[in-house]
């Protein structure tokens, strides 16, 4: 089944497909996040290698397990025919209360029918303190008018 907007991409279709991620990541539901990746893709999350909707589902039920409240932004950064660099910031607590914001880039590469075949993501996780929370939407997609990481000045 295919998922627009499809290879190659140019500058809007990459920030559609930045944001379609997003929000499906923002759903926090590991069986619709897995639906834009390849049967067989592969990625590598920090120190992590997952292959497969299989392990992806189960990758991310354990990261939205200890990643509490989790709200993300993604912000395209290069593309070039199937392939989107993006950059990213989102926030958490974990089960003691103690938040965090985390840092991020992923390379993607996406076969023709508009999947993901290969996500390579780097994440540094900083210590913030609540006051410091910059993303205060309700969960679920971030709200249209809510300011990018640019805007934001992260």
């Amino acid at each position: 089944m295919a998922r627009p907007p499809l290879p190659p991409f140019d500058a809007e279709t990459a920030t559609q497909k930045a944001r379609l991620a997003e929000d499906a990541w923002n759903s926090r539901d590991p069986g619709r996040v897995a639906l834009a990746y390849t049967q067989d893709s592969v990625w590598r999350n920090r120190s992590e290698f997952v292959r497969g909707h299989a392990q992806i589902e189960a990758f991310l039920t354990r990261k939205w397990q200890r990643e509490l409240d989790y709200r993300l932004i993604k912000e395209v950064w290069a593309f070039r025919e199937n392939r989107i660099a993006v950059r990213f910031a989102y926030e958490w607590h974990d089960d003691s209360g103690r938040w965090f914001r985390s840092y991020g880039n992923e390379n993607w590469e996406f076969d023709s029918e508009g999947l993901m075949a290969v996500r390579i993501a780097s994440i540094n996780d900083l210590p913030i303190t609540e006051a410091a929370r910059m993303y205060h939407w309700p969960l679920g997609r971030r709200p249209d008018e809510h300011p990018s990481l640019s805007e934001l000045g992260l």
